[in-house]
């Protein structure tokens, strides 16, 4: 039994013979064991003064303790001091690239020449890593955190119209307690196929998890911290959306999210290896098929558990779930700009400009948008809020956003033919008669409002009297505007008195006088 380890089940039996004054050979023939190791134990039991009965009470533990004291050690060796101060950073340098245990041994022997050979070198720093590199097992309560990471390999399909492949990031997303996942290629790993592929995953599951756990990959975490960590705003807003909790991983530590990282190994397995031989043609039909695959991989039967994930999942972990919210999170896009002096700001994407109050006109703004609204922040607060309009170069407006010069204008900027017809009847007959006469004279009456509004202005500084009578002036001539009324006005020959019966001076007829017909 050399080389074998006494059992204290042995060392008892053996004490109960050695009470009953049993020989060292009787000892050897009924339980085995080496003679030689049988006059060591009678040796320590002489040595410890007492007896076999009073050995026999002693637990297992403090029998142990008193047959076998603790070895005496020997010296430290200088080598191996010295090597131990360093394992920590052989280790540490022994993970980056292209470094090698040989290589870290000869520089290891230009410090200490007389040190240890490649073999023991070796033992010395795989048996510390291996110390230092234990996983915890992890214990993962039933609908607390969705794991959720991109896969390091990509799915493709084939672009008939532009003849290449397109590699399509595959976003991953796990519940570690059921091991239920969630596989979708996305168009690319931005934000704004991110969120839609999030909301999938939550729509997939049935339900909203406490929290949701990433990675500190840049489209989920701005300022990466193994306490801190700050999130993006969307994905803040996601978050609050969804009524959950968004959570990172410690930096550079993978193990933080191993029942996502499995999840990736099983895909490999069962999705992109089962379509390596195919050839999509669209991301539509890729996101079909993995679909397909990934139902399949989902009903299996794990062997640890006799059950599959969805069954799993649907006993135990389904019913914890938040339930989802009644609408999807749209994914906002962010952008700042500055309030113009015209009370609007410029949305870049699609160069269209909406209004806001002017009191913040030269203001700093956020506008966040989606396909439907356009919302402008100052701030914290919310200053304007739009039907997003893609007309380039358009203009949004809201009337109270106006100053109050701005709204009157814009009141009379409404104005029909109607309104005018009216308002010059209020003055007169002739002013009437001129504001009708501009009114046809354009082949599109909206043409001639802005004449029509200065005719009406002359009210203001001339009053009612001297435009009916400019007006009717105005009549007489061929031809009717705004400038030959305000020529009368401003020249006072509406003041020129006309006695009764007599008409106006005209011009003789002359041929040198081009009537209408020498004008197109």
């Amino acid at each position: 039994m050399a080389n074998k380890t006494i059992t204290m089940l042995q060392i008892r039996r053996c004490l109960v013979l050695l009470q009953d004054a049993r020989s060292v050979r009787e000892i050897h023939r009924e339980t085995r064991i080496h003679r030689e190791t049988i006059k060591s134990y009678m040796l320590r039991c002489q040595r410890s003064g007492k007896s076999y009965e009073e050995l026999l009470s002693l637990s297992d533990q403090e029998l142990s303790e008193l047959l076998h004291p603790p070895r005496t050690t020997q010296q430290p060796d200088k080598r191996y001091s010295y090597l131990a101060e360093r394992l920590s950073h052989y280790a540490s340098e022994l993970k980056r690239r292209h470094v090698t245990k040989l290589i870290l041994w000869e520089e290891y022997l230009q410090d200490q020449p007389e040190g240890y050979r490649y073999a023991q070198f070796c033992h010395h720093l795989e048996h510390y890593m291996k110390c230092h590199e234990a996983t915890m097992p992890q214990v993962h309560l039933p609908g607390d955190t969705l794991q959720i990471d991109f896969a390091g390999d990509q799915l493709h399909y084939y672009d008939a119209e532009q003849k290449e492949w397109i590699s399509c990031p595959v976003l991953l997303c796990t519940l570690p307690y059921s091991s239920l996942f969630y596989a979708e290629p996305l168009a690319s790993a931005r934000q704004e196929h991110l969120i839609p592929a999030l909301n999938n995953a939550l729509a997939y599951i049935g339900g909203v998890p406490k929290n949701v756990l990433s990675d500190n990959m840049a489209q989920v975490v701005t300022k990466p911290s193994r306490y801190e960590p700050v999130f993006t705003d969307l994905m803040e807003q996601w978050a609050l959306h969804n009524r959950t909790n968004m959570q990172a991983t410690r930096p550079v530590k993978p193990k933080d999210k191993p029942s996502v990282e499995k999840s990736v190994h099983i895909a490999y397995q069962q999705i992109y290896a089962r379509m390596r031989n195919e050839r999509h043609l669209s991301l539509k039909s890729l996101k079909y098929h993995v679909g397909e695959l990934l139902d399949k991989v989902n009903h299996r039967i794990m062997k640890a558990y006799g059950q599959s994930r969805i069954e799993r999942y649907s006993a135990e972990e389904k019913p914890l779930l938040a339930p989802l919210p009644v609408t999807a999170f749209t994914y906002k896009h962010q952008t700042v700009g500055k309030v113009k002096k015209n009370y609007h700001v410029t949305l870049g994407e699609d160069m269209h400009l909406y209004s806001v109050p002017h009191e913040h006109i030269g203001k700093e703004v956020t506008l966040i948008y989606d396909d439907d609204a356009v919302e402008i922040f100052l701030g914290f607060n919310r200053i304007a809020v739009h039907r997003r309009d893609t007309r380039r170069n358009g203009y949004t407006t809201l009337k109270e956003h106006m100053p109050e010069s701005h709204r009157h204008y814009a009141l009379m900027k409404g104005w029909t033919q109607d309104d005018f017809i009216q308002k010059g009847q209020n003055i007169g007959p002739h002013t009437q008669e001129v504001l009708v006469r501009i009114l046809c004279a354009r082949a599109f009456p909206e043409q001639a409002y802005d004449a029509c509004i200065g005719v009406l202005r002359l009210e203001k500084g001339y009053g009612k009297e001297r435009l009916e009578k400019a007006c009717s002036i105005a009549l007489s001539g061929p031809k009717v505007s705004y400038r030959i009324v305000r020529t009368i006005l401003e020249n006072n020959r509406d003041k020129l008195m006309v006695p009764k019966g007599e008409t106006a001076a005209v011009l003789p007829f002359h041929e040198n006088i081009r009537g209408k017909h020498a004008f197109n």
